[in-house]
């Protein structure tokens, strides 16, 4: 297929994700997960539309889909494979996953390819199925795929929501690794998409073929992913990380009915616990969406609106804001810091997160709830300082009145009414670095 060639590596730091020429990526993903398998084009198209205005940038979606996608046919009435063969693809198929790479990339979006949902090479106890891998057609498929999507803006993201249980599953998975690098030259990013509660480090934690660290926090309510990317970002050697799978917006919390429902502002916590505790980027993820659930279809775990309302609910368009707040300060130097806080940090929906540019020369902190934090100024740099709430919601700013404040030590500070959350935003005055989340 023919694409505008588009790259992306790993910072000199090691820590985030940066175009070819060195400019920041904000890695803001969608999890789109039956995206080639459930959706016409007319339907993606429309998708893809929104969630590219909405300011995503990379939209995670399986090619050979979790739900039966082997033997329940595309939107077009095609499987993906001849006799479930990993070698001999179906044309028809590819096309309209080409057809959906191709649109997703005139609209500045990367594609997160998983190549094959986990079931494929690890049915488990759950899934589909059935097993269809060994690390001889791992490598070809992978090879394949490759070669296909050699100049596409996109990102490798292997596994699929299993654990890597056997010496066998292992060598699939390196064999897959090897055989899209094999096919593409190198020329994309890889990473492994875990299981519930687990993180990619946990079954390759040196390879070198996995360039950065995806978690999956999963569908809880108040999921301490903070502590799950503070774990991985002290590995050593360094690479990105962020958490792939955090609770969806419109999920049951707990997969229970009786919990309620993540809403916008579980979504928020997570965004924003992730990023200041290190992360490089983050992905959303909404319970309708996913599946792309719809009226003619079985809904999965009580799903309770068709994709394309779920498309519209505030979670996914407050996303955005984190990344807007991140790359109006210096980007690739942040840094995250906790013994800002003097105050107890707190633990659940009251935990509050900090990040700072590792020459103190601004600061942020995530505030989930109404209270008064106690911040260090002495840790930020330069005298006097600058001082913003930046509203999550609407990504909009406002100076804290009085007078510009002294670095000089403790100070307390209470976020102002009209929602839950907030970011406290303090700049070195003298860097001028404007109004939170403008550029």
């Amino acid at each position: 297929m023919t694409s505008r060639t588009q790259r992306l590596r790993v910072s000199e730091n090691q820590r985030y994700l940066v175009h070819e020429d060195g400019t920041p990526f904000f890695y803001l993903g969608d999890t789109a997960w039956e995206l080639f398998h459930r959706l016409n084009r007319e339907e993606a198209q429309h998708y893809l539309a929104d969630r590219a205005a909405k300011g995503f940038t990379v939209i995670q979606a399986v090619v050979l889909a979790e739900l039966d996608g082997l033997q329940t046919p595309n939107a077009n009435g095609d499987l993906p494979l001849w006799d479930l063969d990993p070698t001999r693809p179906n044309e028809d198929y590819f096309a309209h996953v080409d057809w959906v790479v191709e649109k997703a990339a005139s609209l500045g979006l990367f594609i997160g390819m998983l190549p094959t949902w986990g079931d494929k090479w690890n049915k488990g106890t759950w899934g589909a199925g059935p097993e269809l891998f060994t690390p001889e057609n791992a490598r070809a498929y992978g090879a394949f795929l490759g070669a296909r999507y050699r100049d596409a803006p996109l990102i490798w993201i292997l596994g699929g929501d299993r654990n890597v249980e056997t010496e066998q599953h292992r060598a699939v998975l390196r064999a897959m690794a090897e055989g899209v690098t094999d096919g593409d030259g190198g020329a994309h990013l890889r990473t492994l998409h875990p299981p519930g509660g687990q993180s990619s480090a946990r079954f390759f934690p040196d390879d070198d073929w996995l360039d950065f660290h995806l978690w999956q926090s999963g569908h809880g309510r108040n999921a301490a992913n903070y502590d799950r990317i503070s774990e991985t970002y002290a590995l050593s050697p360094p690479k990105p990380c962020l958490d792939s799978e955090p609770g969806y917006e419109d999920h049951p919390a707990g997969f229970d009915l009786n919990n309620g429902h993540l809403d916008d502002y579980d979504c928020r916590k997570a965004l924003y616990w992730a990023l200041f505790a290190g992360a490089c980027g983050h992905t959303y993820g909404c319970h309708d969406l996913w599946q792309m659930a719809s009226p003619l279809r079985a809904a999965i775990s009580s799903a309770r609106r068709p994709w394309y309302e779920a498309i519209h609910l505030p979670g996914a368009g407050q996303m955005r804001h984190a990344g807007a707040l991140l790359l109006s300060r210096p980007y690739l130097s942040r840094v995250p810091d906790q013994s800002l806080i003097v105050s107890p940090v707190g633990e659940g929906t009251d935990h509050v997160q900090a990040t700072r540019d590792a020459d103190g020369s601004y600061a942020l902190v995530y505030v989930p709830t109404y209270k008064t934090v106690t911040v260090d100024l002495s840790r930020l740099s330069g005298s006097p300082l600058d001082a913003w709430w930046f509203d999550p919601r609407s990504g909009l700013a406002q100076p804290i009145a009085g007078d510009l404040l002294a670095a000089d030590g403790p100070r307390e500070f209470t976020h102002p009414s009209g929602g839950l959350d907030w970011v406290l935003v303090l700049d070195d005055a003298a860097k001028s670095y404007g109004v939170p989340g403008q550029r």
